[in-house]
C-alpha cells in the first residue's frame, strides 16, 4: 500500500527553503550593551571630578594674588615663592595655607574621579595633592625652608611632571590628546619647567617665584584638560565599540542564502 506523502512543511508554495525559526546568529544579535560606560551623559568622568581640576588652578591663582596683595610692599612675586606667602614671614599666611589646602584636596578628589585613566596615573595625581598637603601643613620658617618642607615640594613638582607619560592611551577612538605623542610632548614641557623651577631653587635666582608661579599655573591646568577630553571622548568610544559589534548590512542578509 502505497503511502501518503507527508507534507514538507518547510517548504513554502513557491518551492524556496525558508530556514525554521531557531536561536539567533552571532551575525544577528544585537551587541551586548557595553557596561564599561555609565549611562549618563558624563561618561567615565562625573560631572564632580571636573569642577575639582578646575577648582584647583583657579583657587591656587586666586590664592597667591589675594595673599600677594596683603603682603608688604617689600614683598616681590618675582623672587619669593608661595611658601613665603603660607609661612611664618608672611601676613595673613593663613589664605594662602588655605588656598594650598584647597587644592591639594581638589587634587586627591580628581585623581579619585579620573575613571578613563589608568589607575597609576590616579594614583600619581593623589600623590601629588598629598604632596600639596604636605607643603600646606609644614609652613616655611622665617630662616627658610625646612627639609621636610623641601621634600614635599620636590614630591610635588617631579610627580606633577611625570603625571601626564602615565595619561597615555592607545584604546580606539582616543582623543589625540591622551594619545602618547601629545603626553610624552606634555611630559618634556612640564620636566623642562620642573628643572627650571629647581635649577631657580637651587642657585638662589631672582625669578624663583615667576618660575614656581608659571610651573604651578600651567601644571594644575592639565588634569582639567584630562577630564574635558574624556568627556567629550565617550561618544566616539562608544562608535567604535559598536562599530566591531554590529555587522554590516548586507552581511546578515548573506546568511540565509
Amino acid at each position: 500500500m502505497a503511502q501518503l506523502a507527508r507534507p514538507d512543511l518547510a517548504r513554502s508554495g513557491s518551492g524556496r527553503d525558508h530556514p525554521c525559526p531557531g536561536p539567533a546568529s552571532a551575525a544577528t544579535r544585537p551587541p551586548p550593551t557595553d557596561r564599561r560606560w555609565p549611562a549618563r551623559a558624563g561618561g567615565p568622568v562625573p560631572g564632580w571630578a571636573v569642577g575639582t581640576a578646575l577648582l584647583a588652578p583657579v583657587v591656587l591663582v586666586g590664592g597667591w594674588l589675594a595673599a600677594g596683595a596683603l603682603q608688604p610692599a617689600s614683598y616681590s612675586p618675582m623672587r619669593q615663592t608661595m611658601s613665603v606667602l603660607a609661612g611664618h614671614a608672611g601676613a595673613s599666611p593663613w589664605v594662602m595655607t588655605a588656598a594650598l589646602l584647597v587644592v591639594g584636596s581638589c587634587q586627591i578628589a580628581t585623581g579619585a574621579g579620573l575613571a578613563g585613566v589608568r589607575v597609576p596615573a590616579r594614583i600619581l595625581l593623589i600623590l601629588t595633592g598629598l604632596s600639596t598637603l604636605g607643603i600646606a601643613a609644614s609652613p616655611e620658617p622665617a630662616s627658610g625652608p625646612t627639609p621636610r618642607h623641601l621634600v614635599f615640594a620636590v614630591s610635588c613638582a617631579v610627580t606633577t611632571a611625570v603625571w601626564p607619560a602615565l595619561v597615555a592611551g592607545r584604546a580606539p577612538g582616543r582623543s589625540r590628546i591622551l594619545s602618547a605623542g601629545s603626553c610624552a610632548t606634555v611630559t618634556l614641557a612640564f620636566a623642562g619647567l620642573s628643572c627650571w623651577l629647581l635649577i631657580a631653587a637651587r642657585y638662589g635666582a631672582g625669578n624663583l617665584g615667576l618660575a614656581e608661579r608659571l610651573t604651578s599655573a600651567v601644571q594644575g591646568l592639565f588634569p582639567l584638560v584630562v577630564a574635558l577630553a574624556l568627556r567629550q571622548n565617550v561618544p566616539r568610544l562608544r562608535q567604535a565599540a559598536g562599530s566591531t559589534a554590529i555587522p554590516q548590512a548586507g552581511s546578515a542578509r548573506n546568511v540565509w542564502k
